[in-house]
């Protein structure tokens, strides 16, 4: 048995700029986390031959040809591997259509796992890369590729989209002791509401490729990305909210599903019990909200917004990683 350990992500300044249609001329850049929530995989010798996957439906198939998850069947089409498996995944938090980067955590869990039952190493680059593969190249999901590169290499970082396709992962260097100072100071809201990110990403992207005003926007917000690291790495937390609201202010014009009025109402009661910024975490429109505050303030936020789910998280160092090893 090979078990994966692969954590889901918060992405802070950027979103959107990960999209090919806008970095293949402009350039993108996201600053992001992942976080102490994962996606466990794992692959087993199955005795029979056949195939086995169990996620939220099982299925027990002959061929890979047969598999209904394109996901799964797209990553044994790309390891040439022909059965005689059986796949499970377990997930800490509620994982589609939540906006921690669910769906590409999962494939890069599963790639890691798959390869270590195959006997073959992969770096988190090559993690990334073939994640970004299987989503946009063989299943055409309308994604962009922060969400693979941060659940292989973990950590916090500012992740670059160059013209030519290539991606650049660099950790955010901060002062000791400011990183937990970060961390204790940012709230994770669930909102209980589940959304489908490819009708918002779709329209954003049409928009961006059409609309100077949402180009500006989203090329504002990659300003962000790298001023939030400057700032952070010179020591400034103060700034952290204000770029935040001022890089959710900006996603909202990309497209009309990235919010509600009810996320509205819930981000302005936010803002007046003491949040100094936030966001709705992945594409929009539902998932989970995230807001900046002072460690004295988060009682406050937490009365202000009774209708949700306050979730505890830390930042977490590491990528993917294989936890279990026995590939008897």
């Amino acid at each position: 048995m090979i078990i994966s350990r692969t954590p889901l992500r918060m992405s802070f300044v950027g979103g959107g700029s990960d999209m090919p249609d806008f970095y293949r001329r402009h350039g993108g850049a996201v600053l992001s986390t992942a976080i102490d929530k994962y996606i466990h995989v794992t692959v087993n010798r199955k005795f029979d031959g056949g195939i086995r996957v169990a996620y939220s439906s099982t299925e027990e198939v002959d061929r890979v040809a047969d598999i209904q998850h394109r996901l799964v069947r797209a990553a044994f089409e790309m390891l040439e591997l022909s059965g005689g498996v059986e796949i499970t995944t377990i997930a800490d938090v509620p994982s589609r259509g939540t906006g921690l980067g669910s769906s590409s955590s999962f494939t890069v869990g599963l790639l890691h796992a798959m390869s270590a039952y195959l006997g073959r190493y992969v770096s988190a680059e090559e993690l990334g890369r073939r994640a970004c593969e299987i989503e946009i190249d063989r299943c055409g999901e309308p994604i962009g590729k922060q969400d693979q590169y941060a659940a292989a290499f973990g950590g916090l970082n500012l992740i670059e989209f160059k013209a030519d396709d290539s991606v650049l992962v660099s950790p955010v260097i901060m002062p000791p002791g400011l990183r937990e100072t970060l961390e204790r100071r940012i709230l994770v809201f669930y909102t209980g509401i589940t959304r489908g990110a490819a009708s918002i990403l779709r329209e954003q992207s049409a928009a961006i490729a059409g609309d100077h005003a949402k180009r500006a926007a989203l090329a504002r917000m990659v300003d962000l990305a790298y001023g939030l690291r400057e700032e952070l790495q010179c020591g400034r937390l103060d700034s952290f909210g204000e770029i935040l609201d001022e890089n959710w202010r900006l996603k909202k014009t990309l497209a009309s599903g990235v919010s509600t009025p009810e996320i509205d109402t819930w981000y302005a009661a936010a803002r007046a019990a003491g949040a100094l910024g936030g966001k709705i975490l992945g594409a929009g429109s539902g998932g989970f909200l995230v807001f900046y505050a002072p460690e004295d303030r988060h009682p406050s936020v937490e009365r202000a917004l009774p209708a949700l789910r306050r979730v505890q998280t830390r930042f977490e160092p590491l990528g993917s990683r294989i936890i279990f090893y026995n590939p008897q």
